[in-house]
């Protein structure tokens, strides 16, 4: 049912798919995700609808490989179909006219900033957009973002293209500038915690999508559960977008890495397989 239609490899370590999948296409909408099994032994695997065709009837999906689960997907073949997919999941974005807005994308996160960027500018909004990876061979969409903003700064920690530095540094230069109504960042964790303590230096609100560890997607297992105004939520069903000076973020990170020496040994072993 859930058929691969295209595979394409973007980078070293990061995959781009486009899944079959036309009932969740007609509802998907920007900020919303999907949990996907491979084949029945497989783990579920939680990943932002970075685009959704309706007419074409379907999704697609760009991850990065960090484990084991997401090492397996990036090697099924076109043709062949995942077990189950289950969508779309999670309130999406609000997507209204803001007047100017302020998005910052890290790594594999621009593939989800994208749907809202591209959201925000057909609502009419004067779009400024900050995207930034390690090297310039992992800046993914740059064309894509480039087309639904009115501004697109590039970012590289080397400095291989665009900006030498962090995210942050030019986006203090953006809000400097004032005028900027709401901004939103997606990335690793890192990123988000500190371009949330940059905005609130500006009281600019700032969104954030959090990626906590899923298994169901439905609010029934809390182990998506982040602390949220001193209150538990779950990232599944109360998010995954927050208001990033709401976010507990230190206990966010402790949980990221809860399992990351298990994560690492189910890794090793299936590359010596």
């Amino acid at each position: 049912m859930f058929k691969i239609i295209e595979r394409t490899v973007l980078s070293a370590n990061e995959f781009q798919i486009l899944l079959a999948a036309p009932r969740i296409a007609m509802k998907a909408q920007p900020g919303q995700f999907i949990i996907l099994r491979i084949n029945e032994y497989g783990e579920r695997i939680p990943l932002t609808i970075c685009e959704a065709d309706v007419a074409a009837g379907t999704l697609r999906i760009i991850f990065q490989v960090i484990g084991k689960s997401t090492a397996e997907l990036a090697q099924v073949k076109v043709g062949s179909a995942l077990l189950d997919v289950v969508g779309p999941l999670g309130k999406p974005t609000v997507i209204k006219h803001y007047g100017t807005v302020l998005l910052v994308g890290g790594g594999v996160g621009i593939a989800a900033l994208f749907p809202i960027i591209k959201g925000l500018k057909q609502a009419g909004n004067h779009v400024i957009t900050i995207i930034g990876a390690k090297t310039a061979g992992l800046l993914i969409l740059q064309e894509e973002c480039a087309h639904y903003s009115d501004e697109l700064i590039l970012v590289t920690d080397d400095g291989s293209v665009g900006y030498h530095g962090l995210v942050t540094e030019p986006m203090k230069k953006v809000l400097q500038r004032g005028g900027i109504a709401v901004a939103w960042a997606i990335g690793p964790s890192m990123m988000m915690k500190y371009c949330t303590q940059v905005a609130m230096q500006f009281n600019v609100p700032i969104y954030v999508s959090l990626n906590p560890i899923m298994v169901d997607g439905t609010g029934m297992c809390g182990g998506c559960r982040v602390m949220i105004n001193d209150q538990i939520k779950f990232a599944c069903v109360d998010g995954p977008e927050f208001l990033g000076a709401n976010v507990d973020w230190n206990s966010f990170i402790q949980r990221m890495h809860q399992y990351h020496p298990e994560e690492v040994a189910a890794y090793q072993a299936y590359q010596v397989r």
